[in-house]
């Protein structure tokens, strides 16, 4: 795939999201804008039942509007004991204008109110664990002027910990422990979570159909 331009816009307004995309698209040469720098936009309803459908929806809209390439992410929380919730309603787990914080905090007392939680364990050195989980990241990259679409999913597993560690990533990146690394996603640094991040994943088979931007 070779893009018509030497930036994409990236269909969010989440600062973090940007970051860790501009950090990936830069090692291509491509520059990246956000949902941020323009205005008038059209409005954008999630409707879609699955992530890469809402990733889908984003993409079109945005880029048949700015006539450029545009990539767009759908990407949340899926945790086993809650079956698979908050799944697609991740960003608003706790309500439409909820915050980080917010979502954490709801995540943390649906898991607490079940009734039949099994705690598990990762054995010594390692907190407790309150669910398996995994985070699921759907990518859609649509450029209308050379008709091209591509699209790519990918997941990172983990569990669900008692209380937030780590003042890095966003989201529920606390609360998302990786026992084979001994931290939370929010514990990692920009350079660790893009080799292993459901992200950075997803975005790597974009990249490697990408030729280098030189100009």
């Amino acid at each position: 795939m070779q893009l018509q331009s030497n930036f994409v816009v990236i269909a969010t307004r989440n600062e973090g999201k940007v970051k860790e995309f501009a950090k990936l698209f830069g090692a291509k040469g491509y520059k990246v804008r956000s949902l941020a720098d323009y205005s008038d936009l059209p409005e954008i309803v999630e409707s879609g039942k699955t992530f890469a459908e809402n990733a889908r929806i984003k993409a079109q809209i945005i880029s048949a509007h700015l006539h450029v390439p545009v990539l767009a992410d759908d990407s949340g929380l899926c945790v086993r004991a809650l079956g698979g919730d908050p799944g697609v309603f991740s960003a608003r787990y706790a309500g439409e204008n909820a915050t980080d914080a917010d979502n954490n905090a709801r995540l943390l007392q649906a898991l607490h109110e079940l009734e039949n939680r099994i705690e598990l364990s990762a054995g010594d050195g390692h907190p407790p664990l309150l669910s398996e989980a995994s985070f699921v990241c759907a990518l859609t990259l649509i450029d209308p002027v050379a008709n091209e679409v591509i699209e790519a999913e990918d997941v990172c597993q983990g569990f669900i910990i008692h209380e937030e560690r780590g003042e890095s990533g966003f989201g529920y990146d606390p609360l998302f422990y990786i026992p084979s690394l001994g931290r939370t996603m929010a514990e990692l640094t920009m350079e660790e979570k893009n080799e292993m991040s459901h992200r950075a994943k997803a975005l790597r088979m974009f990249l490697d159909q990408l030729p280098d931007q030189t100009s």
